[in-house]
């Protein structure tokens, strides 16, 4: 695996790799909170293709938002 050249699309907040097969592969920067994580929630996520890893990265960030906003309301 290898870090993204620097024309690759980014994902703010998240490391994006991509194998030497082409697999893309996101890992957050910063932990997601405990709450987050015993809800669920991946903070690596990999696909075929940029647009599946930022769609896998989307549903992560939201799962955490409302695993977050739960413990709150």
């Amino acid at each position: 695996m290898h870090n993204t050249p620097a024309s690759t699309p980014a994902i703010p907040g998240w490391r994006l790799i991509v194998s030497d097969t082409g697999r893309y592969w996101a890992i957050r920067n910063r932990a997601f909170p405990r709450v987050a994580l015993r809800a669920g929630v991946e903070p690596a996520v990999d696909a075929d293709t940029f647009e599946q890893v930022q769609a896998a990265v989307a549903e992560q960030e939201e799962k955490a938002r409302v695993a977050v906003e739960g413990v709150s309301s």
